[in-house]
């Protein structure tokens, strides 16, 4: 039977703020304060929408707040770094007001965004491009020292084996970011389900997550609501979460130690029960 490896990881930042993995699955809630995202596009670009979204999610036991300001879902508009910017300082300045000690980080492929981010007191860089569309991200990310999220992605869905290639492009991230002087310690994985993969070989890395926690590093498994979910169940974004629950559930049993959704309180539950039966298997 595969036993996972749940790495063991502290951080404490520069505003006293901090977080242990290794000892439960983390849940990152997720916050768009944009137009067009999939699932929640344009609910919460009001800061006092996005505040009040954060307030529920940390009464519901969130670990981790992501806040993207652009959509990434297939086929999306890009925007430039001052339009991302200036959607998503004005609520991390919000959330740093009432929510002082929250993990904050921030979904973005562009250096300057994440730099701004970072001044602003966001904590970890979530790059859904691994360091490779924007040459200065690498930079940044060993400057600050920040927890950095590696999100598997390619620009066509072609692979001779899918789950080796994205265990191989991941490694290759990796690489960037520790010859720009990030410390391994900092680097987290993300399979990138749903980025530059069609149905089938998003169930063959599902199926086979174990890999790339065999990697080495703490892996993040961001699934919710997706379309390879709505496929599967033959239903629209807002009846999946059972679905997203279910994906999660196998991706902790394979090693996944913070999983990425839009609904914290149904997954908080989850979590814990899978917890208290594969965290076990550590002692």
């Amino acid at each position: 039977m595969f036993k996972p490896n749940f790495y063991k990881r502290h951080y404490t930042f520069a505003d006293g703020a901090s977080l242990t993995l290794g000892e439960r699955t983390l849940i990152m809630g997720i916050l768009n304060v944009t137009p067009d995202s999939f699932s929640d596009g344009g609910q919460f670009l009001q800061v006092e929408h996005a505040l009040k979204h954060v307030a529920q999610m940390v009464n519901e036991g969130v670990d981790i707040v992501d806040i993207g300001g652009e959509s990434t879902r297939p086929g999306f508009t890009p925007i430039t770094a001052d339009e991302e910017i200036s959607r998503i300082l004005p609520v991390i300045k919000a959330i740093k007001e009432q929510f002082p000690q929250l993990i904050l980080s921030i979904d973005t492929y562009k250096a300057a965004t994440a730099e701004a981010a970072l001044q602003a007191g966001a904590h970890i860089i979530n790059d859904i491009w691994c360091l490779l569309y924007d040459k200065d991200m690498a930079h940044i990310v060993a400057k600050y020292g920040c927890p950095v999220i590696l999100n598997h992605n390619r620009k066509a869905a072609i692979y001779e084996n899918t789950i080796q290639d994205v265990c191989n492009d991941l490694m290759r991230s990796v690489a960037l970011a520790t010859q720009a002087g990030l410390a391994e310690s900092h680097i987290w994985l993300d399979p990138g389900i749903g980025f530059a993969k069609d149905y089938e070989q998003n169930l063959d890395v599902h199926a086979q997550l174990y890999k790339i926690n065999q990697l080495g590093y703490p892996v993040l498994l961001g699934t919710s609501r997706k379309k390879f979910i709505r496929q599967t169940l033959e239903l629209d974004a807002s009846e999946v979460n059972e679905g997203t629950i279910a994906s999660n559930v196998v991706g902790i049993t394979q090693g996944c130690q913070i999983v990425r959704v839009h609904d914290v309180h149904a997954m908080k539950k989850a979590a814990l029960m899978t917890d208290a039966l594969v965290y076990r298997q550590q002692y």
